[in-house]
């Protein structure tokens, strides 16, 4: 099948016949953190959308929002093939190993995975005639300030294996682009706010965890490195907009996802959780070897996406993690489970041997 052109005014594609149908895309990490939010979101906003999933994290379920979610695939990003694309409007990739230490756990796999694989999927996504790209990369690219409010076209100084592994695939996919394979390239904020697929290895996230669960707030860092914050609601914006957006407004683009408002200092991040959640016991640290501080600008994304607005901040985005917590009774237990952190869900699946050391399922024959 011909790859087909998204219609942003009625978010219609034309099929082979010249009739009309809702456009479909590919999600892969739908059962993610971004992804559960995401898929449900594109539906009802009128597109055929298909999940891709290997399922390392779908035990980290903390609530139900009662949204209808779409079919999702059980399957390895690094097992896609073109033909497995084919009739798609365009691909969503959010499925990489996620964060830091996740990815400090095998810089080499990483690299297999969120370089080399991402790139794959592009590739096989052009080569089946999917039209558009999305790819979900990170302002972790930009690393360690320079005194200065950084940009798009400011250069990346990535200091981790993934904030590398980002650069190389924005580098790699940009070259493909061509008149026929739209990609476009979100370096997305830090994430943060509830997701029925929870995460508490991200710093809001983790700080109101530790301030419902233990009625105290211990930082690793003195407060003073500067981040990026933007909702994961937000976050799920900026991919529809950029998916319902004109071409010539995302060909081949790279922007900025979050708000000039949502640039904190970490001990701004801190001082706002205590206040939600009236817990004033904030201990602070050193800043260790992790010198990443970055204050980034977001004036291109709305140039480029009129229509898209963050909507939440950081004490917003608290109340509603206090809200949930409230609503589930959530304990300290459930806070620091594997499944919630990354790294834990998959050192406990290697441990246990469901996985193997290159991370792919190992078949358990249980009959």
């Amino acid at each position: 099948m011909e790859g087909l052109v998204i219609a942003p005014d009625s978010r219609e594609a034309k099929n082979a016949n010249g009739g009309a149908r809702p456009p479909r895309v590919l999600v892969t990490g739908a059962d993610g953190y971004i992804g559960s939010v995401l898929s449900p979101l594109l539906s009802e906003r009128g597109f055929d959308v298909t999940g891709l999933d290997t399922g390392f994290y779908r035990s980290a379920w903390l609530y139900n929002d009662g949204r209808e979610r779409p079919r999702v695939v059980t399957r390895d990003t690094r097992k896609l093939r073109s033909k497995d694309l084919k009739g798609f409007d365009a691909v969503v990739h959010l499925a990489e190993l996620s964060n830091d230490p996740l990815c400090a756990f095998d810089e080499d796999l990483t690299i297999g995975i969120n370089h080399i694989g991402s790139v794959a999927v592009a590739e096989a996504a052009k080569a089946a005639g999917v039209p558009r790209f999305v790819y979900a990369s990170s302002c972790s690219v930009y690393g360690v300030g320079r005194n200065e409010i950084l940009t798009e076209e400011s250069d990346p100084n990535p200091q981790t294996a993934y904030a590398r592994c980002k650069v190389a695939v924005e580098r790699d996919v940009s070259a493909m682009a061509d008149d026929s394979f739209c990609p476009t390239f979100l370096r997305f904020a830090t994430a943060f706010g509830a997701s029925p697929r929870m995460r508490f290895d991200i710093v809001v996230n983790n700080l109101a965890g530790m301030a419902w669960t233990t009625r105290r707030i211990t930082m690793t860092s003195d407060g003073t490195p500067w981040r990026p914050l933007c909702h994961v609601q937000d976050i799920a914006s900026a991919i529809l907009h950029t998916l319902e957006a004109p071409r010539e407004a995302v060909y081949n683009e790279i922007l900025n996802v979050g708000d000039d408002r949502n640039n904190y200092q970490v001990r701004d991040l801190s001082e706002t959780v205590a206040d939600v959640f009236a817990t004033f016991n904030i201990e602070y640290g050193e800043n260790g070897g992790d010198n990443r501080s970055y204050n980034v600008a977001f004036a291109k994304i709305r140039k480029h996406l009129p229509g898209f607005e963050c909507r939440w901040d950081v004490e917003r985005g608290a109340r509603q993690l206090r809200a949930i917590f409230e609503r589930t009774a959530m304990d300290r237990a459930t806070f620091e489970a594997p499944p919630y952190t990354r790294l834990r869900a998959l050192e406990h699946l290697t441990k246990t041997g469901q996985v193997n050391d290159r991370l792919f399922w190992r078949n358990h024959d249980l009959s």
